[in-house]
């Protein structure tokens, strides 16, 4: 997790080289550290740095902070402060400040603390570059941390001798990148001095001499004279099982290296001294052979020493590499279990890069110590960026989160963009719901309408078929009561002819002589009779024109008449009406000749059957009574 640090700035009356002094700057993370804690540095490794602070070595600690610190130009920077207070226009005072654990020393603060001053002594290749106002990564930790702590709005570099004609300056203005940079970096920094090992390197390995060796002297004339070849091979059998073979560190490397050489020297001096020998004579054999295997067994000395000095490099190279490795990815494993589910995807550490012309194991480790270092800062200060952006992304995404399956590629943009993806895509997906939403109620209501319109349709047929069914019911009244009217009719009809049947007899009877009175009532029975008989025709047919349907439907045009002065009008429905059942409604039988003769010719044909308008059923039944009263008057007649 990233180290918060206080925003409490406090400023320290501190006297340098004071014990109290340098217990601060022990305790603290200094801005003139800086560069070596991110490896930086010429003057002072990362590795050593860490060493420093975790051995608590004070007096090596203090040594080298006077060394590369204070006693880096501070007689000049004295003779400086003038010429930078003239281009400030400000009095400098220098001023010891900490924020957390991270401290400034600086040579120079204005009184309203926004403007601060960095003197270096004149160094040409360090004045050439802030010249052409670039300063170099080796100093830019330092000036960035100052402006930090301090607060500044800005900082002036200055390189000088003390003079105007040895001085130029820049302004470095504050960078949040590399503010974020320092913070991380002393966090792994911190780290890495709780988890130190100490490991011992030595400075600059010499090889152990080799055991020196007999001078070979070999002497022939004709036969060998003398020699002290036995004794040479034996003190050369003994040096050559006293070389060590097991390389850990630097000096074994240095005494194999070194063993390689003299025995390549050793071959030489026997192949000399075989040459020798054989310009003197051409027949000792015995010194010849004693010679050859000597140098056999130097060569293969030499040669096992130089393979296994290149082997072992190679396995130590290997082996500091893969712990650095291993080292990395197991610090991004921890990083990516507190970001889940972002995984970093950071460019590996160049490791091998980095181990390029080393030539001792503790410059290999320093190499991949600081690479590392500076990796494990860069993922830190990735994984820090990613834990911010998804506490904003948690707190702000709720129900969304499926929205976001390439939240991996997303985490790695800006901060600001990143929010406004989310934002947009949110605002987005929720317009597409609330467009959804108002389609899906006008579905609704679409829905509910047709249902409405559906209702409001039933309704309307179940009335028209409940008016189908009251004027069905109205019909067959209406036929009832012409059945029975009809039958009354008959039965006044059998009356009246019952009537005029007894007719003549009364008018034979009026006509035989009688007495006055006898006549007189006679004529006046007739009378009543015809009074009656006229009276229940009026009635009659006053009772057949109420029970007359009523209908909205205008009279029809008028075709060639009956013979009673009937219309036949001509119905839009299809015919459906069987003569039978017009029978079955008037309860006498008709034929279709009758009804033609009424005017109601059939329209259709249905097998054997006849169809006529069911419409037309009133007007038959209203023709059927007219013909009836027509024959009715003309019997009366």
């Amino acid at each position: 997790m990233q180290r918060e640090i206080s925003l409490t700035r406090e400023i320290h009356n501190l006297l340098q080289g004071s014990d109290e002094w340098h217990a601060f700057r022990f305790n603290h993370h200094g801005a003139s550290e800086a560069a070596a804690m991110l490896g930086l540095s010429q003057k002072v490794t990362r590795s050593e740095l860490v060493r420093m602070k975790a051995t608590g070595l004070a007096k090596e600690f203090s040594d080298w902070v006077q060394e590369n610190i204070l006693d880096y130009g501070h007689e000049v920077e004295a003779l400086a402060r003038p010429l930078a207070e003239k281009i400030i226009a400000e009095d400098l005072y220098p001023v010891t400040l900490s924020l957390g654990a991270e401290s400034a020393s600086c040579d120079g603060l204005s009184m309203d603390e926004t403007i601060g001053w960095e003197h270096k002594q004149w160094n040409a290749e360090l004045a050439a570059a802030v010249a052409a106002g670039e300063l170099p990564d080796t100093h830019m930790p330092q000036v960035q941390q100052q402006l930090m702590v301090s607060g500044a709005e800005k900082w002036m570099f200055m390189v000088s001798d003390g003079t105007e004609e040895n001085m130029v300056w820049m302004w470095v203005q504050p960078d949040p990148a590399w503010f974020a940079r320092i913070v991380a970096g002393w966090e792994q920094f911190d780290a890495d001095v709780a988890n130190y090992t100490q490991v011992d390197h030595a400075v600059k390995p010499e090889a152990a001499p080799a055991a020196a060796l007999p001078a070979l002297v070999v002497q022939t004339e004709g036969k060998v004279v003398s020699s002290n070849l036995i004794v040479y091979q034996k003190a050369a059998e003994k040096f050559l099982a006293t070389i060590k073979t097991d390389l850990q560190d630097d000096q074994d490397f240095a005494d194999a290296e070194y063993n390689v050489k003299f025995c390549g020297e050793a071959e030489t001096k026997l192949e000399h001294a075989k040459a020798a020998a054989l310009a003197q004579t051409s027949t000792i054999d015995e010194v010849m052979r004693t010679v050859d295997h000597i140098k056999a067994q130097f060569r293969a000395k030499r040669l096992e020493l130089e393979k296994l000095v290149k082997v072992r490099k190679e396995q130590i190279k290997e082996t500091i590499l893969n712990e650095g490795r291993y080292a990395y990815q197991d610090h991004v494993q921890k990083l990516e279990t507190e970001i889940t589910p972002i995984r970093l995807s950071l460019p590996a550490p160049d490791f091998a890069g980095a181990m390029k012309n080393k030539r001792t194991l503790a410059s290999l480790h320093d190499a991949v110590n600081t690479t590392l270092a500076n990796a494990k800062i860069a993922a830190s200060q990735a994984a820090a960026d990613v834990r911010a952006k998804l506490a904003w992304y948690n707190a702000n995404v709720g129900d969304h989160a499926g929205l976001f399956a390439d939240l991996q590629q997303l985490s790695w943009k800006a901060y600001d963009d990143f929010q406004l993806v989310v934002r947009t895509r949110i605002a987005d997906h929720q317009r597409a719901e609330a467009a959804k939403a108002e389609a899906l109620r006008k579905q609704i209501e679409e829905q509910e309408r047709a249902k409405a319109e559906a209702a409001a349709a039933e309704k309307l047929a179940a009335e028209r078929k409940a008016d189908a069914e009251r004027q069905a019911a109205e019909q067959a009244r209406v036929a009832a009561e012409t059945k029975r009217q009809l039958e009354a009719q008959a039965a006044q009809i059998a009356a009246q002819r019952q009537a005029e049947e007894q007719r003549p007899q009364q008018v034979a009877q009026a006509a035989r002589p009688t007495t006055a009175a006898a006549a007189i009532a006679q004529a006046q029975q007739l009378a009543a009779a015809d009074r009656a008989a006229s009276l229940a025709e009026q009635a009659r047919l006053a009772d057949m024109a109420d029970a007359q349907p009523v209908t909205d439907a205008p009279p029809a045009a008028a075709a060639d008449g009956d013979l009673f002065g009937h219309t036949t009008p001509t119905p839009a429905a299809p015919p459906s009406l069987k003569l039978g059942e017009i029978n079955d409604r008037l309860g006498f039988t008709m034929t279709a000749d009758f009804l033609a003769s009424l005017g109601f010719v059939h329209t259709k044909t249905d097998k054997p059957g006849k169809l006529f308008h069911d419409a037309d059923f009133p007007r038959m039944c209203a023709a059927l009574r007219r013909h009836i009263d027509a024959v009715q008057q003309k019997y009366s007649a």
